[in-house]
């Protein structure tokens, strides 16, 4: 297969901030008057990864019997990763020297798919300026009406919006609802191993542990 597009996950795959949302959801659980023991973390983390947070509200909710509104755990928990955002945020080691290597050397279109509202890409873009990279590509879950990773229609999205088949695009996620969300697109999904959690990969069609063993000429 030749490729003609390669579509990026946003949080933990190309934007180092699993730790930034974990903290949010730590401090949420916490303010909800949950004891956070490490077995919570455990419990929490092993769940939610990859899910939209409007999904990982709900499972708090769910998962501790709470009283609130979720959307107005919704509403706590974007507040306290936007403060967390502000002075934390960074790129993945090594995505920006792969990203240079693929422009310089490739130049088929590139986006971004994610399970972001706007608001925390426009956090994103203003901190990283993703813009300088990916244009207007740069797609999240409010385009397809909040329908989060596993379903495809993220992915599916950004593939039309760029104007190629799903067959002919790579996807890059580091969780297993975004993989799926890609292989159900029809894309060719590596998964980065950047949470430690190996076992979130399994049904990509590649595993690496970082942008470091990708070369663009064997991509493309």
């Amino acid at each position: 297969m030749k490729y003609a597009a390669l579509i990026f996950d946003m949080d933990g795959t190309i934007v180092d901030t699993e730790h930034i949302w974990i903290e949010a959801t730590r401090q949420l659980v916490v303010n909800q008057g949950v004891e956070y023991s490490e077995e919570v973390h455990t419990y929490v983390r092993s769940t939610v990864q990859g899910m939209a947070t409007h999904e990982v509200c709900f499972f708090i909710k769910q998962a501790f019997s709470l009283p609130a509104d979720v959307q107005n755990l919704i509403q706590e928990k974007t507040t306290i990763a936007n403060k967390l955002y502000q002075r934390e945020l960074r790129y993945i080691d090594g995505f920006e020297n792969f990203l240079a290597q693929v422009k310089q050397a490739y130049t088929k279109d590139i986006a971004i798919a994610t399970n972001a509202t706007d608001t925390t890409i426009q956090f994103t873009d203003k901190a990283l300026n993703l813009k300088q990279h990916f244009g207007t590509h740069i797609y999240g879950i409010e385009e397809v009406d909040f329908l989060a990773k596993p379903d495809p229609a993220i992915y599916l999205y950004a593939a039309d919006k760029l104007g190629v088949d799903p067959r002919q695009c790579i996807a890059i996620e580091d969780s297993a609802h975004g993989i799926n969300a890609a292989k159900s697109a029809g894309m060719y999904c590596i998964g980065i191993n950047s949470s430690g959690n190996i076992d979130q990969l399994r049904n990509a069609d590649r595993i690496i542990q970082g942008y470091h063993e990708l070369v663009v000429e064997d991509l493309f």
